[in-house]
Parts: structure tokens; C-alpha cells; sequence
């Protein structure tokens, strides 16, 4: 299976995955990481690990539809079978998952379908949730909306900010994510656009 990613900061949950892949935890190959941003963390992790990689910042482009195009040929080009979003803040568009035509996954900063989009960790705070967590999802047309793959809860404590709650969520994706990775590269989740 051929994985490309798309990020737009530091790249933890990237490292994450790239140090599964090294330890043989799943047999994939990484192919492509691209970012929206040319001085994203993620594509340095990137070169680090030996993997293409290619920046799409927005003043290079006339429109952000002309961006996600470049951004669609380029994964197109690379062969990617399955697109991994790490941390890309970029909602994409219906257009760009048809035609992509491979299995989309995301991770998201609670327990899915509760507090989609963005500063879930404030979202959960505000409403006094005790648990929060994070989830692996297939991405369709809605906003973190897709089919869920995995899950894990993280209790929120007293006194928690949305920082330290993010940062003890972060810790639960570097191990949630390459599970999910797993299981799909090796043939126990399928994808059938609805579940």
C-alpha cells in the first residue's frame, strides 16, 4: 500500500508514523508528504525519513481550488492508495475525494461525533465534558463526519486548560493512529462510504 500524507504544522502524529513504519509495525510504503505550508515541520520529518515531499503554499496559487488541483495531481502522480491527514487544516472538498478515489483517514482531538472541527479541546472544556479523547475516522464529504475506526478515551482532569488537555490527547494519537494504520494496511478494516 502506497500512503501519502498531507500536513500543515510540526508533524508529530507524521513522526508517529514514520517511527511505526521504521519498526516494521505496519508494511506500507510512505510515498508522498505535502503541506500547505513551505516551512512545516512535518515535510523537514519528512526528508529526515527519506520520503518525497512537496509544499503547496496558497500565494503560489490563483485560488484555493487551484491549490487542491496541484495538490490532487501530485498524490495522483505519486500513487497513493490511502491519504493519511496529520494535523492538515485544510477542509477538503468533495471534488477532491472523488477524484482522489482512495480511502481518506483523519484524526480528530475528541470522541467523534462530539466536538468536530476546530478546538475541540475548548469545545469539550466549555460544555464540562469528564472524558474526552480522540478518534481515527474515514473523511467524507462532511466535517469529521466520516466512518469511525478506532477510538480511546482520555479523562479530562480538574484544573485542565485546553493546552494540557490537548497534550495528553496528542500522546494517545502517536499510538492510535499507527494502530489504525495497522489494521488497515493489513486487511481488518475495509471502507464502504458509509461505515
Amino acid at each position: 500500500m502506497k500512503i501519502g500524507v498531507l500536513a500543515s504544522g510540526r508533524g508529530s502524529n507524521l513522526q508517529a508514523l514514520i517511527k511505526a513504519w521504521q519498526e516494521g509495525r505496519f508494511s506500507a510504503e510512505f510515498v508522498a508528504v505535502g503541506s500547505d505550508h513551505a516551512d512545516a515541520m512535518a515535510l523537514k520529518r519528512a526528508e529526515d525519513a527519506h520520503i518525497p515531499q512537496r509544499a503547496f503554499p496558497l500565494k503560489d496559487y490563483s485560488s484555493r481550488k487551484e491549490q487542491e488541483q496541484a495538490i490532487l495531481e501530485w498524490l495522483q502522480e505519486s500513487g497513493v492508495d490511502l491519504l493519511v491527514l496529520a494535523g492538515f487544516m485544510r477542509v477538503l472538498s468533495p471534488h477532491f475525494l472523488k477524484e482522489l478515489n482512495c480511502p481518506v483517514l483523519n484524526i480528530h482531538p475528541s470522541l467523534l461525533p462530539s466536538f468536530p472541527g476546530l478546538h475541540a479541546q475548548r469545545q469539550a472544556l466549555e460544555y464540562g465534558v469528564k472524558v474526552s479523547g480522540c478518534t481515527v475516522h474515514f473523511v467524507d464529504e462532511g466535517l469529521d463526519s466520516g466512518p469511525i475506526i478506532l477510538q480511546e478515551a482520555v479523562p479530562v482532569e480538574p484544573g485542565d486548560t485546553e493546552e494540557t488537555l490537548a497534550e495528553r490527547i496528542l500522546k494517545v494519537e502517536h499510538k492510535l493512529y499507527p494502530e489504525a494504520l495497522r489494521l488497515i494496511t493489513a486487511g481488518q478494516i475495509k471502507y464502504d462510504k458509509k461505515k
